[in-house]
């Protein structure tokens, strides 16, 4: 099943479509291109927010698209590798089963899986500004990325799969 046809079923059920992708077996190449695309999806949907910014202050864009690349394809996938371990450390004190890779799962595919939240929020920022939609949008993102990683978790930890 491709990534788009196992996000659409995240949002049915995100621990149990993540159950359905922990049982394809440990692939470290899977992983690392779910968390790359993630990463180039959030920063691709930075640029109206940019764009609109550099507009708005007469900054040449370039710089700030530079800035973005750098924070979102270097640098967040090292925090998110640090972050799964903190959150499967955090599982195991609390009884948890589950592996590193599992936690690492968990996290990457609820931010892949959320990346259509994401792009919303870009478009609002981008075109509509700071407001009440803009936040009601990201609260969403949050509420939905959330529930994805949590779900994920649950059913990562209670695999017991190492």
């Amino acid at each position: 099943m491709s990534f788009l046809a196992d996000i659409a079923a995240t949002y049915r059920g995100p621990g149990r479509r993540l159950r359905v992708v922990l049982a394809r077996g440990q692939r470290e190449d899977r992983l690392l291109a779910m968390v790359m695309i993630g990463c180039a999806l959030v920063f691709v949907a930075q640029w109206p927010r940019l764009a609109r910014q550099a507009y708005a202050s007469g900054e040449d864009l370039n710089p700030l698209l530079g800035a973005s690349l750098l924070a979102w394809l270097v640098i967040m996938p090292l925090v998110l590798y640090a972050l799964a371990a903190l959150a499967h450390g955090l599982a195991r004190i609390l009884g948890g089963q589950g592996s590193f890779y599992g936690a690492r799962l968990a996290l990457f595919w609820a931010l892949l899986a959320s990346t259509p939240v994401i792009l919303l929020h870009g478009l609002v920022a981008g075109f509509i500004g700071p407001g009440p939609q803009l936040t009601l949008v990201g609260a969403i993102w949050c509420g939905v990325f959330a529930w994805f990683w949590g779900g994920g978790m649950l059913a990562a930890e209670r695999e017991g799969k190492t």
